[in-house]
């Protein structure tokens, strides 16, 4: 069973009265933007009418400079220009736009936000750490099963990577973030680490270099050991939600083409994942370049996430991992419908979910 995600894929966008007042998650990361509508459908669920994502590297050399560059500025207010074309053109009931980890640290941070007002025409919001890490574990709630006990959720930014530990062996609430007992935010992502360490040329011996610089972080984390009793049993799984996860699954499906539909939810058994970080270590950068499921985007960055990845497993060793093309916007917009209340009427009739 593959557990493919209710939610529909992101493309193509699905032809909709613009009329109809929808919902909308905006994520400016270190690496990426992205932009998810949706139309609330049954109990807890949605459906996405309209999506955007770029690679916009708003991150490059923050980690050096302490601030961000022109060039990754006018990356990123060029797509979020696109974004608000999107937005403007739909009547929209409720929206939460959002930045991360290069905004939060760059010393310049707030002054590129008054740019984005300016020029864009978007007025972004600087979350913290914590509401990124509850974020993400609410648009991941659909892929933790029923008779799960425990799950690591981590997800592997640009910049930084949260880590949230879910105890879910008592009653269930319908908000899994209700369930977080620890969690974590690391001061790096797969930008920062490899511009540290170089992501082109990867020997092992820089591979084991940038997991133990992150082995480390985690080992710092003071409630690495609150689901030490559930993680010995057979109901705990990790739950990984990022580009290094989804790029594993792809290349160990063999996909010529990235296809949401067959990642999102797929099930990775621990030997899997060895192979496939393998795998990656002996390709060459023109090899990574040339994956369909990498390309020349993400070639320098997905070793960096591998190690970041092998940290987090190295510490919660777990036989599977469920791949999650989702996270933090679906979080959004959950929250989003269930603050409008718009399921509540369909609960009250006694909808199925």
């Amino acid at each position: 069973m593959n557990g493919i995600s209710p939610v529909a894929p992101e493309l193509p966008p699905i032809a909709t009265n613009r009329d109809e007042p929808a919902f909308a998650a905006l994520d400016l990361g270190t690496n990426n933007c992205r932009l998810l509508v949706a139309l609330p459908s049954r109990p807890g669920h949605f459906r996405v009418i309209d999506a955007y994502s770029r690679i916009v590297r708003l991150g490059e050399g923050l980690t050096a400079t302490g601030r961000l560059n022109e060039l990754a500025m006018d990356r990123a207010v060029e797509a979020l220009r696109i974004c608000n074309d999107k937005l403007k053109g739909r009547a929209i009931r409720a929206a939460r736009l959002v930045a991360t980890e290069a905004c939060r640290s760059a010393a310049n941070g707030r002054e590129f936000l008054q740019r984005v007002r300016r020029e864009a025409g978007i007025e972004l919001e600087i979350i913290d750490r914590r509401t990124e890490a509850r974020l993400a574990v609410s648009g991941c709630g659909p892929l933790v099963e029923r008779g799960t006990d425990a799950v690591v959720l981590f997800d592997i930014g640009g910049g930084s990577s949260e880590i949230a530990l879910i105890d879910v062996s008592r009653h269930r609430s319908p908000r899994l973030a209700n369930h977080i007992v620890s969690w974590t935010s690391l001061p790096v992502g797969v930008v920062s680490l490899a511009e540290r360490y170089g992501g082109r040329e990867v020997t092992p011996a820089i591979f084991s270099a940038m997991v133990s610089e992150v082995r480390e972080m985690i080992q710092a984390f003071e409630g690495r050991h609150r689901l030490r009793h559930l993680v010995a049993g057979g109901r705990f799984h990790l739950l990984g939600t990022s580009g290094t996860v989804t790029t594993l699954a792809g290349v160990h499906l063999g996909l010529e083409r990235y296809d949401r539909r067959r990642v999102d939810g797929l099930w990775l058994e621990s030997d899997h994942v060895d192979h496939m970080i393998s795998t990656l270590l002996n390709w060459d950068f023109s090899q990574r370049v040339a994956s369909p499921c990498i390309g020349a985007d993400r070639a320098d960055l997905v070793l960096a996430g591998c190690a970041i990845l092998e940290a987090i497993r190295a510490q919660w060793p777990a036989p599977r991992l469920r791949v999650a093309d989702r996270g933090l916007r679906e979080g959004i917009l959950s929250e989003l419908m269930a603050d409008q209340g718009v399921w509540r009427r369909s609960v009250a009739i006694g909808a199925r979910p």
